[in-house]
């Protein structure tokens, strides 16, 4: 499946829309998590615990995108955006992708 941030594919007509495809995911940290992360943010330099929590919900965001994408009969999506939200006041991520989906 092609999924692209573009609003069309070169090379590719788009035959039919199929609709709007969501891909969410909510993640925090733990304390453990967190306090590292903020010895990081004392100290200076990334902070790797962060880095990785996002990586991996942005990819099970995509995964989550894609499955839907599938089921709806899609062949590609396109126009994906990617949001990231804190929610409350604690780390908490949530991780958006939503795109068209195309035929």
């Amino acid at each position: 499946m092609i999924i692209t941030t573009t609003p069309s594919i070169e090379g590719k007509q788009i035959t039919d829309y199929l609709g709007v495809v969501f891909g969410e995911v909510i993640s925090g940290v733990d304390f453990v998590k967190d306090f590292a992360a903020g010895l990081s943010n004392f100290f200076g330099g990334r902070s790797g615990t962060y880095e990785e929590e996002l990586i991996r919900a942005r990819e099970q965001a995509m995964q989550e995108m894609t499955q839907r994408a599938y089921q709806m009969g899609a062949d590609a999506v396109v126009g994906v955006d990617i949001d990231y939200e804190v929610l409350g006041t604690k780390i908490t991520n949530k991780i958006t992708r939503k795109g068209l989906l195309q035929n």
